[in-house]
């Protein structure tokens, strides 16, 4: 059977990796393509319905991003978003402007619920704003809902057929609609969480207007992918790097639930890894785990210690660490014999980021993307992950029986606490460090779990990461009646809805509290705490 799908046509914006996820949320399967893909290629894709994103210009100033009338011709349905709206509006016979007022932030937005895009939206607003509206006629019949607008230009008039169903103080047209075309334009973003209702536009475009049934679930994909993994691997042998991570632990579950013991996976420890992480890895996937399959661990701490001395450049030590990981699982490799299948953990956002899916700016190469590596002769690589993002990749892990634990870890960089200790690398600072973060990680995670068995819900200022990072900083302190010279530990949390940008979490003072406390009298070595407030932008969310 076909799979229902909507794709998305980025047009060089920010977020059109999130539109992707919200359409998935609402259980319909959702690819993203660049604007320049071809509208034969479209129609041979066969979509349940279009979505317009991104775009950095202006619609109407020449060379700016683009596409032929006849998409709006297909007889599918087409939402464009902000750029996409506008872009509808102008190719349509509509005229697009600089705004008179620029809005920016969270919005009141009027919406009219009689469209099908704001089926159950809002509640009845007691005033309806008092810009000239295109919306007349159905002041009686109007919600207000918070919605999160950011614009330059706004649809001063509306192409043939369209009417408005939403608007602002400002914008007399928020949204409008060819109803009998199945042509929506929204002028905010519903797929950011700002706008409080905005999952529920979505799901009433792609579940009401395009008629997506929703049959995209996490249970169903693990049943087709061992399917297609035992059809493609057949009796031959896989190898997998598995760091341990999330993405490389659930493909290690699913590979090994398709071909059990033709599975062989090769976990490198490098020693910076977090506090007992190593063992963790290993009770799960190791001859004591619940699965059947060849597990080699590599203790290569010192190894990596001996490579990372006296180096304090963070590049360089990415690659020192990037590089001695290939030497290593090269060499296991070798010991292991011809193996005809290689298996990678690549994710969706991993083929997006790399350019193979939409039109955003390259924001990093990944290694585990566009083909064989050259260093290894395998038949052919396995990525059964390869259509998914994070969330979904973790409701995999779930279903494959993972352990909550190791499912929701948080991220964690693949030079691991290499780039959380300022400076050079030693051994002492790597269990400096590891010992900080576990404490700071208990104590956090067992404040939230009060906080919850008391309120029912997650508190508030619970951070989406957070973790202890080592500063090269030593300064004096006072133990008892003896004088320090010791370094400081730096506390980080953050609270992010995409890791693009982040605010510093506001965890409560008490909990920190307890966090210095208990590092400065157990973490030998640390005689002081600091936490971190810097933002992203201007800083990153890892320390180097």
């Amino acid at each position: 059977m076909e799979r229902e799908m909507v794709i998305v046509l980025d047009f060089g914006g920010q977020y059109n990796q999130l539109v992707a996820r919200r359409v998935r949320e609402c259980n319909v399967y959702c690819e993203i393509y660049s604007y320049k893909i071809d509208i034969q290629k479209i129609k041979d894709m066969n979509p349940k319905g279009i979505i317009l994103t991104g775009g950095p210009n202006s619609c109407y100033e020449e060379g700016a991003p683009t596409y032929t009338k006849e998409l709006f011709e297909l007889g599918i349905p087409v939402l464009g978003l902000c750029y996409g709206a506008q872009l509808m509006s102008h190719v349509l016979g509509g005229k697009v402007e600089k705004a008179p007022v620029r809005e920016y932030g969270k919005t009141q937005v009027f919406v009219n619920p009689a469209s099908a895009l704001f089926a159950g939206v809002g509640t009845k607003s007691s005033e309806v704003a008092a810009a000239p509206l295109a919306m007349a006629g159905h002041e009686d019949n109007t919600n207000a809902t918070q919605c999160w607008m950011s614009h330059f230009d706004y649809i001063s008039k509306m192409a043939p057929g369209f009417t408005s169903v939403a608007h602002t103080a400002d914008c007399p047209v928020a949204a409008a609609e060819y109803a009998e075309k199945n042509l929506y334009a929204i002028q905010f973003h519903p797929e950011v969480l700002h706008t409080v209702e905005g999952t529920k536009m979505l799901y009433n475009f792609v579940r009401g207007v395009c008629g997506c049934a929703g049959d995209w679930r996490m249970d169903s994909f693990v049943e087709s992918s061992i399917n297609e993994i035992r059809a493609k691997v057949g009796d031959g042998k896989v190898l997998l790097a598995l760091s341990g991570g999330v993405d490389s632990s659930v493909l290690a579950a699913l590979l090994a639930k398709a071909v059990g013991n033709q599975l062989t996976c090769v976990f490198v420890d490098h020693g910076l890894l977090r506090k007992n992480e190593g063992d963790e890895v290993e009770g799960v996937f190791g001859p004591n785990g619940d699965f059947d399959i060849n597990f080699v661990r590599v203790n290569a701490q010192e190894r990596y210690y001996a490579k990372l001395a006296g180096v304090e450049e963070p590049e360089r030590k990415r690659k020192i660490i990037g590089e001695e990981f290939i030497r290593v699982f090269e060499e296991e490799a070798k010991k292991i014999g011809t193996v005809d299948f290689l298996a990678q953990g690549t994710i969706y956002p991993d083929v997006v980021e790399s350019g193979l899916g939409g039109e955003s700016a390259v924001i990093k190469s990944h290694h585990n993307v566009g083909g064989l590596p050259d260093y290894v002769d395998f038949k052919d690589i396995v990525e059964p992950l390869r259509n998914l993002f994070k969330d979904e990749v973790r409701k995999v892990g779930l279903e494959l029986g993972l352990p909550e634990y190791l499912v929701y870890r948080q991220p964690f960089p693949g030079p691991g606490l290499g780039i959380r200790i300022i400076g050079e690398v030693t051994g002492e600072k790597v269990k400096i460090v590891q010992d900080a973060d576990y404490i700071y990680r208990e104590e956090v995670g067992k404040a939230a779990a009060e906080y919850k068995a008391k309120n029912g819900e997650n508190p508030s200022w619970m951070p989406d990461q957070y973790f202890a990072a080592l500063s090269n900083m030593r300064s004096v302190g006072v133990m008892g009646d003896e004088r320090t010279y010791d370094y400081a530990v730096v506390l980080r949390a953050v609270k992010t809805i995409d890791f693009m940008t982040a605010e510093a979490a506001n965890i409560p003072f008490d909990v920190l509290q307890t966090v210095m406390s208990r590092i400065i009298n157990e973490v030998r070595g640390v005689n002081r705490c600091m936490y971190d407030l810097t933002s992203k932008p201007p800083g990153t969310i890892e320390m180097e």
